[in-house]
Formats: C-alpha cells, structure tokens, sequence
C-alpha cells in the first residue's frame, strides 16, 4: 500500500489525516497550504503523486468557504501531477444543509459542492453522516457516506446506562436516531419542532415516553446548539432523570459552549470529524470520539478492492 498510496491533509483535519495514516502504517504526505495576504491559496506538493491513489482529507468547517478552496486547488494540483485517482476525504461536508429549495429563488448549494469537486477532478468522495443521504445522489462520481452512529453507540453501551430512551431533535433525524436506538436495544421518542429561521428553533411537543428514564439525545450537526438546548429544557420538563447529548459533526459555533455548559447535560459527545480541541478543553463534560480508525478501514478496503459495508458495524460491537 505504502508504494501506491499517498494521504495529503490540508489545514483543517491535520490530527485526524495523522489517525487515519497511523491506521494505515504509511506516512502522511507531504504538502504545503499557502494563504497569502490577500487571501488567495497556494497548495504545493511536497512528493511525486505520478500513478498513485491519492486521498485529500479536509473536513470542510469553520472557515468553510476557505477550506473548500483548499480542497479544490489540492485537487487540481494531483492531477496536473499525474495522480492515478484523487480521492476526497470529507468527514464534514459544508453546506449540506442547503440541500433542496426550501422557498423560491434559492440556491442547492450542496449540489453546486458537489459539482465544484467533481469539476476540480476528484475521482471519489468520502463522507461522514451527512445531513440528507440524497446528497450522494448529486455526485456523478462514486460517493461513499460512513456512518458515525455506531461509534457513538459503542460509547454509550459502554456506559451500561439504564432505563434509556433515544431522542431524535426532529422528524428528520428519526432514522439516524432509530439506527442508535437498535444498537442500545433502547425504544425511541421524536420532538416535535417548528423552525422558523435558520438557527432557530422552537421544540413543540415530545412523542414517547421519557419519563423517570436517561435520555439520549442524538443529531448529525449541532450548530449554535439552540435546538438542542430546547430539546433538553423540554426532557427535563417531562421528567427525564438525566439526558445525554450526542452528534456526528459539533460545529459549536458562536454560544454553543455557552449553551452547553447551562444545559445541565450528563455528557456531550461528538467525534473529531471537526477538530474542537480548544472547545473541549473548555468543556469537561464534552467527549470527542475518534473516527479515525474507521476512515483508515475504510481507505484500506478500497485500496484492496474489498467491500467497506460491515466496516463500521464492527465498530458498535
């Protein structure tokens, strides 16, 4: 593997791309992010990529739009290099959830990503949880969207909680929210929500039963964290004795930390598909789970032309 695959990590995902080839027992490759005083970027390749599969790993968070640049150039200068296949790594993918028009003269700008890459060059995109599996549907080229939801379910089997119930924040969530629910062997509740501005969110009413039970509360994105901390307030007002709080993607930006901490959570979990080191520190009862070792598995069953569909599984066990 070491002679025809090369791992590139730009700005964002640098501790996770360290994982991932650590995983793999090759070398991170070598390359170079350039941002110049006027905000344009430079990505130069440290090593030949000529006739090798090449793996470009960016979560594309906070600066989002900066960090898809990145990802774009990365792209073209692989393939001006005589890459074999580019392949992007994207555990965070930005803007999906701009997925459909929600009223008119509004744009899809997952899609508009999701062309950008293919238009750039890349061969194959790899994702984590992203927030509508339709989005998979936009790429013209083979997209593959990894599950983080047994990680978290391994977690909180290992918790031996009892007496808990599953929460999905929303009617949309209910599928990912249902996947935690089997591992835990758990029944599962919905909040009922109305959005009426992005970032926004207002929790109406709660379908199950949470009363006298731990409640974990599961989501792909957690943002601002005012959806969650509604959901909370509201467990708490139906007599959970305790909620847990869990997410693929912890964006936690502007008073997210803030929310957090007054939320009087038993604990909160996401996972490094965005680096929040700084955060945590700030958060003790903040967990980052690593998906790391599943994005190596991963790249390593590719490499050898194996499925990568009980991949994850295993991870929950």
């Amino acid at each position: 593997m070491e002679k025809k695959t090369v791992v590139f990590a730009l700005t964002s995902s640098v501790g996770l791309a360290n994982e991932i080839v650590s995983q793999l027992g090759i070398p991170l490759g070598q390359c170079d992010v350039k941002h110049f005083s006027d905000g344009e970027i430079m990505v130069e390749l440290g090593e030949s990529v000529r006739g090798k599969n090449v793996y470009i790993v960016q979560s594309t968070c906070a600066p989002v739009s900066s960090n898809i640049m990145e990802v774009l150039i990365a792209i073209d200068a692989c393939k001006r290099a005589s890459a074999a296949h580019i392949s992007v790594v994207m555990p965070y993918f930005g803007y999906a959830r701009q997925d459909r028009k929600a009223k008119a003269r509004q744009p899809i700008t997952s899609k508009l990503i999701a062309d950008l890459l293919e238009t750039a060059g890349a061969n194959r995109v790899i994702t984590m949880e992203l927030h509508a599996t339709q989005i998979q549907g936009f790429f013209d080229i083979p997209a593959d969207d990894i599950s983080a939801i047994p990680i978290i379910g391994k977690y909180f089997k290992d918790l031996n909680l009892k007496d808990v119930v599953v929460v999905s924040p929303d009617h949309g969530g209910t599928t990912r929210a249902r996947k935690l629910a089997e591992i835990l062997h758990a029944p599962l509740a919905i909040i009922d929500k109305r959005r009426p501005k992005p970032n926004v969110a207002e929790a109406m009413n709660i379908i199950g039963d949470v009363d006298g039970k731990v409640a974990i509360m599961v989501d792909d994105i957690v943002d601002t964290a005012g959806t969650l901390t509604a959901g909370i307030k509201m467990l708490y007002d139906k007599g959970a004795t305790a909620v847990y709080a869990s997410c693929v993607h912890g964006v936690l930006s502007g008073p997210a930390i803030e929310r957090l901490k007054a939320a009087k959570l038993a604990g909160f979990i996401c996972t490094n598909t965005i680096e929040n080191n700084e955060k945590a520190a700030q958060y003790p009862e903040m967990k980052v789970l690593s998906v790391g070792p599943v994005l190596g598995e991963v790249i390593k069953a590719m490499e050898e032309n194996r499925a990568v569909s009980d991949i994850v599984a295993r991870y929950a066990e």
